[in-house]
């Protein structure tokens, strides 16, 4: 059954992972040590599969602190070897270490003062013994099969390259603040986006005072379109109105002259612009509100956030 090859190739797989991190050994630390000291770019290369392989890596790399592209060996042989510069650090991957097209550019780099990470599983191969770091996979044999289509390798591969990554934040210090920086878009994008970033501010927050009357709040409630109020007293949130604390008061016998303070919510839930929009989701979630108000340490009214500021960016 195909369930049963499924599994299969799978196990296969985890294996070779499995074996890929028990031979791990210093040269990982030399290769980390050596693209933590590169001045210039990463640059991924290497043909067909591995070629795939590369450019996720350098995505990965360049997504997590460290700048990477792909440069494909047919390309770097007619021209885009000036892409290069000299305080770039190359990683050159090859299952067998033997890839003629990438043979080709090795030494022209080597020229160029480049230093080369190779990434393969052959230690006695060309391209091992022009590298100046080897990461070896350990891989005994593809899942495929006829033990030909580049299946485990590149799984391993792809596995090692991650590995790099995050050895590679931890040493820089990158921080979820560094990732949203790089991830503006999107559902990441928008969880790792600030709260003072997304909320609104001036004169889109409704406002009223303690003594406003509720003829005003209702027409502030209505202006803004936020189905609420912040109560502030001089710059301070000392309270909050939405449309529901409005119908209930009514309900209670409430007129268009009763102030604001005899109706609203004291000590309101609240956010800090800091935070970031992810946590404003969380609150309102738990609690079952749709806006926060942000203030500062002072309890200063800075803005206020909708659920239809986050749910809109698609932060779901």
């Amino acid at each position: 059954m195909a369930v049963e090859r499924g599994k299969e190739v799978i196990r296969k797989e985890a294996e070779a992972l499995k074996k890929l991190a028990e031979n791990l050994d210093e040269s990982f630390d030399r290769a980390v040590e050596l693209l933590l000291k590169t001045k210039g770019r990463v640059v991924l290369t290497g043909v067909g599969k591995s070629g795939l392989i590369c450019k996720k890596i350098a995505a990965t790399l360049s997504s997590t602190g460290t700048p990477a592209f792909f440069l494909h060996p047919s390309d770097a042989a007619h021209g885009d070897l000036g892409m290069l510069r000299g305080e770039d650090t190359v990683i050159a991957i090859s299952n067998s270490g033997e890839t003629q097209e990438l043979l080709n550019i090795v030494p022209i780099i080597k020229s160029f003062g480049i230093p080369i990470i190779a990434i393969t599983n052959q230690p006695d191969s060309t391209l091992a013994r022009l590298s100046d770091v080897v990461l070896l996979l350990h891989v005994e044999e593809e899942a495929c099969p006829l033990n030909l289509a580049p299946t485990t390798s590149t799984t391993a591969t792809l596995a090692l390259g991650d590995a790099i990554a995050v050895a590679l934040m931890e040493a820089k210090g990158f921080t979820s603040e560094d990732f949203a920086r790089f991830h503006p878009g999107g559902k990441l994008g928008i969880r790792l986006s600030k709260v003072k970033d997304i909320m609104r501010k001036g004169k889109e927050i409704p406002k009223v005072t303690p003594e406003t009357l509720l003829k005003d709040v209702i027409f502030e409630i209505s202006s803004k379109k936020l189905g609420t109020a912040l109560v502030e007293k001089g710059g301070k949130l000392v309270g909050i109105i939405t449309d529901g604390d409005l119908r209930r008061a009514f309900e209670r016998g409430a007129s268009f002259k009763t102030r604001a303070e005899e109706i609203m919510t004291k000590n309101p839930k609240k956010i800090s612009g800091d935070l970031f929009a992810e946590e404003a989701l969380k609150i309102m979630e738990e609690h079952k509100i749709t806006v926060l108000p942000v203030v500062n340490e002072k309890n200063e009214i800075l803005g206020i956030v909708h659920l239809h500021d986050i749910l809109g960016r698609r932060i779901l």
